[in-house]
């Protein structure tokens, strides 16, 4: 008697039935190969991790697609992008090389951090206004757009720091009146280090820019959508994870630029006349 014939299944339709054999959606996610505590790092083994990894890994999570992390060096990281070689680049904003920029179909996402660019100065220093400020330490790479003209007529002096350690020292050593750089990774960079915690502070009387951060596309305009409606529907969580990785305290509260210590003391305080307060 012959054996029965067994229905045949397209490899196609049998990986749509077995869900351990199917394919997520998969994408490179351009990402700048630096130090940027809190908002996101990149360590010597290239691992990628902070507030941005944790917010794209939930995002692509909920989304059912695969995010693969491409650490680039960040004066390259546009390149990447605009030649087609990453799907998505984080962080950019619509703000950032225009003239690059120009004539290509460059798609962004909502906001997902604020960010301010400013002058750190010693605590003393603080509010004593600019023209106390004659040199300025900034790190290469970045242009201090607020400070560009003073600068080109001499009337302030930069002083180029290899990277945010070196601003923070030589404006320690007074080598420089001010440091520019993001205030809050500098901040961050300052309260955890052993010998450098409160020694400069953010002088929100002096010029600064704020911004914010986004995830852009030239090639999946719907990922973007995608994007937006989890940030959308999820604002508890995005909360959450911008509290847990402290990538705005310095800079949207009520004690913007104020010493840490300060922060702490004034917290305690107002825990203690709270009327239900625990000890």
């Amino acid at each position: 008697m012959e054996s029965p014939v067994k229905p045949y299944l397209p490899y196609c339709l049998l990986a749509s039935l077995l869900p351990g054999i199917a394919h997520a959606e998969t994408y490179v996610v351009g990402v700048e190969q630096a130090d940027f505590e809190p908002y996101f790092s990149v360590d010597a083994q290239g691992r990628y991790s902070g507030f941005a990894r944790e917010l794209l890994d939930r995002f692509a999570r909920d989304a059912g697609i695969e995010l693969r992390y491409q650490p680039v060096e960040p004066s390259h990281l546009l390149g990447e992008l605009l030649d087609g070689r990453i799907d998505l680049k984080y962080p950019d904003s619509p703000y950032w090389a225009k003239e690059l920029k120009a004539g290509k179909p460059v798609v962004y996402s909502t906001s997902t951090a604020d960010f301010i660019d400013g002058v750190l100065v010693a605590p003393l220093q603080r509010g004593k206004g600019i023209q106390h400020l004659k040199r300025l330490a900034v790190v290469g790479g970045w242009t201090p757009e607020q400070y560009r003209e003073a600068i080109d007529s001499q009337h302030l002096t930069r002083v180029d720091s290899r990277d945010l350690r070196d601003m923070i020292r030589t404006t320690l050593k007074k080598q420089a009146d001010g440091g520019y750089y993001n205030v809050e990774v500098a901040i961050h960079a300052l309260n955890y280090s052993n010998s450098s915690s409160n020694a400069l502070v953010f002088d929100s009387s002096l010029p600064y820019s704020r911004g914010t951060y986004h995830l852009s596309t030239l090639k999946h305009p719907q990922l973007i959508e995608r994007f937006d409606r989890f940030l959308k529907e999820h604002p508890e969580e995005l909360a959450a994870l911008k509290s847990r990785y402290r990538v705005e305290e310095n800079i949207n509260s009520e004690f913007v630029g104020m010493e840490q210590w300060k922060v702490d003391f004034i917290k305690r305080q107002r825990a203690k006349e709270q009327p239900n307060a625990q000890p």
